[in-house]
């Protein structure tokens, strides 16, 4: 291969690799695939800069043996937007290991149960009372439960992991 044909497949490449990185459920996978991404589109724009030249400054080299300083600015650009995102990645996936102990998104059966359900009708023209049980929605007076079912059904899904609110001082009748 010649150096002209490397540096575009290695920039396929990345591109590859964080797409596919970012189509797994795991969270860490996307925080890496994103930084691959990112690495991606920084060769990209080094790439396309041009050839090397001499430093852009007025009196040190003539203009046609200058490089042009645009693709470094985007590639600053493009350093600072992906340590944002990755930032806030991680702190989605700190809150989800907080909160569940695991960084891997579940499948959600809500979103099944809906995709199952007939598309013949809209969900405007749908009343609550017609709706079977389960197919009714959250804060349906039929579907509130008591708060001892609530707490039982919480202890049921997670035993013995505590939840974020366990140091909240108790208030008057040992409700939080």
């Amino acid at each position: 291969m010649t150096p002209t044909v490397v540096l575009p497949v290695i920039i396929g490449g990345l591109y590859a690799a964080g797409v596919y990185l970012l189509l797994d459920r795991s969270l860490t996978r996307v925080l890496l695939g994103v930084l691959l991404l990112g690495n991606a589109t920084n060769l990209l724009l080094l790439s396309s800069g041009g050839p090397n030249g001499r430093a852009p400054i007025l009196g040190y080299a003539e203009p046609e043996e200058m490089t042009d300083p645009m693709p470094q600015a985007l590639i600053l650009t493009a350093i600072v937007i992906t340590f944002g995102i990755s930032a806030f990645l991680l702190a989605i996936i700190y809150r989800s290991w907080r909160l569940v102990r695991q960084e891997v998104v579940g499948v959600d059966e809500e979103d099944r149960r809906v995709a199952r359900r007939s598309r013949s009708t809209d969900a405007d023209e749908i009343d609550p009372d017609d709706l079977a049980p389960e197919d009714r929605p959250a804060g349906h007076a039929d579907s509130l439960q008591s708060d001892a079912e609530v707490e039982a059904l919480l202890e049921q899904r997670l035993p013995g992991i505590p939840s974020d609110d366990v140091d909240l001082p108790v208030g008057e009748g040992g409700n939080r």
